[in-house]
């Protein structure tokens, strides 16, 4: 695509006659008459036209010729990514009819003083479907009923379960697993309907008789059939404590739920499954027993994006010429939004063409076009004249005066939408009996776009490369062009094993919400499409022989405990969560983060005298009396031993956990 030119001197005509004027009316105050038809104000004119062609043929060189040569190598600028969040509505009361709410509605976050509010605009449509409690069953003990067949509680296990429909209506209690509950013991609860991506409430009453298990954490999850086995649900709020009392369950059910068939009757199909207690933790000893239970839709979840999306837009006649350009009304367009699809109108109806990075392997009667994301244009393919005086079609030229529009892109995205957990709140849209919105995990996948500078040092890495992968940079620079929407990747040769010679590990870093600097560790695992997206753009480009592994790096859990004295005056507390905010965000391994801001660099050791510097920058520090760093691990929490220096891997990146600040008054 082609990059945006600065120019070395921007003045135009017109300014360059306003500054003569100015200096006239500084220099010679006398000469009063600033009218065209003054001789001397000719004589600027006629030199301001002279120097604006001097100042042309200026822009020209150097800078000019650089971005001309990107252009000529096919350099394009990489345009921004949007963020993706599951975003929950819940209704006013629970669904008695089927609602749609479709695609487009918007969602946002709270606007302030100081901040707009962050869009997040719905893809696809989502039905609220309403459900009720068809069947319950549960696992038979073995040596006292007899029952059918039905779904094991577990994949390839024979256990038999029993319709406890009939004992429900008539309000006679049952209990929920065997007397002694066994891993792999399940409830199942059959729905009138298959609920995909809704969330249901079930409404449990009953109680559990002795000892039961810890509320908190108890062995205990929920899962929805899909089709292909059993996938978790989310369980939202549980004030039963794993079924120890009555209470309300909240649970998100997978998009992907489906109906199934156990023991002859058709339903929805979800589960309560025992599972191991964690370590410390008692099991169920006793069953829990079942006085009643209801179900009742109350919302549902769906994928949302920031992003505006531009639902058809027009872009005008063909001329029937080879190489025709159609400026969109907005831009840039979003890359990881999906592929935009140009349509031409013809007496058989709408064509539809194909979208390809160039036109080098386009036939004449091929189909395709080309999008510059970043300026929002839309090419067709060109002619060229060869040797013998003939002209050859790279791509098929649409027909003189058929129309052209174009549909499924969008605008808007960058890094400001990679919101934490609970901002989206705002319902932006209209929408019968939805109450409230929110957004149960972080947005992920904002990306700011490519600015001239970045695309300038790519350049000569890009003419090197030419879509080869043979350095480690060149695996860096392809991977980024498969997936912008990453924020940092590093690739490092295998390890000194001869069974990993002649392979190469690429480290990728997703865009994830930071909020006071602060990151889930979860939110630091690339997402399976990206990771496939990338696995791809690799195989083609890679040496043969030479083996490829996408993983994330290896996150060095850093605690750092440290002591302050305050100035005379300052807010304690306010000083503390200053100092809290100023670690997290100097070890940090995204964008933003570490000594140049860049994100931590690879491999970089931490250093007590580095963090002793950075407290001291904070504000209203008057002292920094001591500094410790102790090694952690991310996922279990273990604290390591003091160091003064934390040395990392070629492969790591530091990651701050539950830094320890203590302020003391002057």
């Amino acid at each position: 695509m082609p990059l945006p030119a600065p120019d070395l001197d921007d003045r135009r005509f017109q300014d360059l006659v306003d500054e003569a004027k100015r200096l006239v009316m500084r220099r010679c105050p006398e000469w009063t008459d600033h009218n065209v038809s003054d001789p001397g104000i000719t004589l600027i004119e006629t030199f301001a036209h002279m120097t604006e062609q001097l100042l042309y043929r200026l822009n020209q060189v150097p800078d000019r010729l650089h971005i001309t040569f990107l252009n000529l190598i096919g350099l394009r600028i990489l345009p921004p990514t949007p963020a993706h969040v599951p975003v929950t509505f819940w209704l006013s009361s629970p669904a008695r009819a089927r609602l749609t709410i479709a695609a487009g509605t918007r969602a946002g976050t709270l606007r302030t003083a100081t901040a707009e509010s962050v869009v997040f605009t719905t893809r696809e449509d989502l039905a609220v479907v309403p459900c009720s409690l068809a069947r319950i069953r549960t696992v038979l003990e073995p040596e006292s009923e007899g029952g059918q067949a039905g779904a094991g509680t577990e994949a390839g296990r024979p256990d038999e379960t029993a319709d406890r429909s009939r004992l429900l209506s008539d309000g006679r209690p049952f209990p929920v697993f065997r007397r002694r509950p066994e891993i792999g013991d399940a409830l199942l609860i059959g729905l009138t309907d298959p609920v995909p991506g809704c969330v249901v409430r079930l409404g449990f009453r009953g109680r559990v008789e002795g000892v039961g298990v810890n509320p908190k954490h108890p062995p205990l999850i929920w899962e929805a059939w899909t089709g292909d086995g059993w996938t978790e649900c989310e369980a939202g709020l549980d004030e039963t404590g794993g079924l120890n009392t009555s209470g309300a369950i909240v649970l998100h059910v997978p998009a992907t739920h489906r109906a199934s068939v156990v023991d002859g009757d058709r339903a929805g199909w979800i589960r309560a499954r025992v599972t191991e207690p964690e370590e410390g933790q008692p099991p169920y000893t006793d069953s829990p027993v079942v006085d009643g239970m209801t179900v009742c839709t109350v919302g549902g979840t769906v994928e949302a994006v920031h992003a505006e999306p531009v639902g058809l837009e027009e872009l005008g006649q063909a001329e029937g010429v080879p190489g025709q350009q159609f400026p969109l009304r907005h831009s840039p367009v979003l890359a990881g939004y999906g592929p935009p699809v140009v349509e031409t109108g013809s007496p058989d109806g709408w064509l539809e063409w194909t979208e390809v990075e160039h036109f080098a392997d386009s036939r004449p009667k091929d189909r395709h076009f080309s999008l510059d994301a970043v300026s929002g244009l839309v090419l067709f393919g060109p002619a060229v004249r060869e040797t013998d005086g003939s002209l050859r079609h790279y791509g098929a030229v649409p027909e003189k005066g058929a129309e052209v529009r174009i549909r499924g892109y969008a605008t808007g995205g960058g890094a400001r939408g990679n919101v934490a957990t609970g901002s989206v709140c705002r319902l932006k849209s209209s929408v019968p009996s939805v109450s409230a919105v929110e957004n149960r995990r972080p947005a992920q996948g904002g990306v700011d776009g490519e600015t001239l500078d970045e695309a300038k040092d790519r350049g000569p890495l890009l003419v090197r490369t030419r879509s080869r992968a043979v350095t480690a940079e060149d695996y860096e620079i392809l991977t980024r062009e498969a997936a912008p929407e990453i924020a940092r990747v590093r690739c490092v040769p295998t390890g000194q094993d001869p069974a990993e010679a002649g392979g190469v590990r690429v480290l990728v870093v997703p865009a994830a919400a930071m909020q006071d600097g602060r990151i889930l560790f979860e939110n630091l695992v690339p997402p399976e499409p990206t990771l496939r997206r990338i696995a791809e753009r690799l195989d083609r480009a890679r040496v043969v022989g030479t083996r490829v592994m996408l993983e994330p790096p290896l996150y060095r859990g850093v605690t750092v405990v440290a002591r302050l004295v305050a100035r005379p005056r300052v807010n304690v507390e306010r000083m503390r969560e200053d100092a809290l905010e100023a670690l997290h965000r100097y070890l940090n391994p995204l964008p933003g983060g570490g000594p140049e801001g860049a994100g931590w660099p690879f491999g970089r050791p931490v250093q007590a005298g580095e963090i002793f510097g950075r407290l001291q920058q904070v504000p209203g520090v008057e002292l920094v009396e001591d500094v410790r760093l102790f090694t952690a691990d991310p996922v279990t929490g273990v604290r390591g031993k003091e160091a003064r220096r934390i040395d990392l891997d070629a492969n790591s990146l530091v990651f701050s956990y539950e830094h320890q600040v203590r302020v003391e008054a002057h």
